[in-house]
C-alpha cells in the first residue's frame, strides 16, 4: 500500500512519506529491535516510525507533491488567533513565561542545574518544566541521529516546542549541550526580545571529562564515539549571554547546586518573571 492509499484510509490524516509501504498499518508502541529508542511506529516489514499524523485536506497529488520535501508553509496555511492570549495565560498562573536555555560541555553540569532550578521554582509556588537533552531523545527527537543534520533539527524542535511551553506562560528550562552559536541564535529569535534567557555552564573541558558521569569522554578518547563535542567537534561558548555559571565543584553538592539555581532565580525575579507582566 503507497502512501496516498494510507492517507485515504486514515481518513483524509498526511502520513509522513517517510514511513515508505507497510503491509500492517496498525500504529504500535513497541519495537522488535530492542537497541533502538521506543516510539510509535508500523509493524511490518518496513519496520520504520511513524513520524507523525497531521490533518489536512488530502489528495494524491498533495501527498506525492511532498515525497522527500520539507512542509513548507503556504498561503493555504493560515494561523487561528485564540482570544485568550499569553498575557491571560500568565495573569492566571501570575508568571510570565521564558525560557531558559543551559548550554555547557557534557558533564558540566547543565540536567543537575535544571532539576535544582525547578526544584527551586516550585518552592516559589511557580511552575516550569525542563526539556533536558537526552530525554528529549526518547520521545520528540527519538527519531534523530548525532550527525550533524540531525543535531541541528533537534536543536530546532526543542527550540520550538519551548516556545510554546513560553507562550503557555511556563518557565521553560531547556538544557542541552547545543554547540553551536547559529542554532541557540535561531532558538533565540523566536521568542520576543528578553524572554531567552541564555545560561551558559563555563567548566574546563578537563574538568568535565574528569567527571564524565556517562563514561562519554572516555568511549570519544577511544575513538568508539565519533563527533563527541569537546573531543573531535567544536563547542562555540556564547559571547553575549545573560548568566554565566563556573562550576568548577563536585556537581552534585547540595549546597552548589542551590547557590546556581539561586543565581538564575534572582535574574527572573529581578527582571520581573516571577509575577504576572
Amino acid at each position: 500500500m503507497d502512501v496516498a492509499a494510507v492517507a485515504r484510509c486514515a481518513g483524509r490524516c498526511y502520513v509522513s512519506p517517510a514511513f515508505g509501504e507497510s503491509r500492517n498499518l496498525r500504529p504500535s508502541l513497541s519495537d522488535s529491535r530492542s537497541l533502538e529508542p521506543a516510539g510509535l511506529k508500523f509493524r511490518g516489514k518496513s519496520q520504520r516510525r511513524l513520524s507523525f499524523f497531521r490533518r489536512i485536506m488530502a489528495t494524491d497529488e498533495s501527498i506525492s507533491a511532498r515525497r522527500g520535501e520539507t512542509q513548507q508553509i503556504n498561503g493555504n496555511v493560515v494561523w487561528h488567533a485564540c482570544p485568550i492570549t499569553k498575557s491571560d495565560r500568565q495573569e492566571l498562573i501570575k508568571q510570565k513565561g521564558c525560557v531558559i536555555w543551559i548550554t555547557g560541555l557534557s558533564g558540566s553540569g547543565k540536567s543537575s542545574l535544571a532539576c535544582a532550578l525547578s526544584r527551586a521554582l516550585y518552592n516559589r509556588g511557580k511552575l516550569s518544566y525542563i526539556l533536558d537533552g537526552d530525554n528529549v531523545r526518547h520521545g520528540l527527537n527519538s527519531d534523530l541521529s548525532f550527525k550533524a543534520e540531525d543535531r541541528a533539527e533537534n536543536i530546532r524542535r526543542v527550540g520550538e516546542v519551548a516556545r510554546l511551553f513560553a507562550d503557555a506562560g511556563i518557565i521553560c528550562i531547556a538544557s542541552l549541550i547545543s554547540p553551536y552559536r547559529k542554532e541557540r541564535a535561531a532558538c533565540r529569535a523566536l521568542l520576543p526580545q528578553g524572554d531567552f534567557i541564555e545560561v551558559f555552564m563555563d567548566v574546563p573541558l578537563h574538568v568535565c571529562e574528569a567527571r564524565d558521569p556517562k563514561g562519554l569522554y572516555k568511549r570519544a578518547r577511544a575513538g568508539e564515539i565519533k563527533g563527541f563535542t569537546g573531543i573531535d567537534d567544536p563547542y562555540e561558548p556564547p559571547l553575549d549571554c545573560e548568566i554565566v555559571i563556573q562550576n568548577n565543584r563536585d556537581e552534585n553538592s547540595s549546597s552548589s547546586l542551590s547557590e546556581m539555581a539561586e543565581i538564575v532565580v534572582t535574574y527572573l525575579d529581578q527582571n520581573g518573571y516571577l509575577k504576572p507582566s
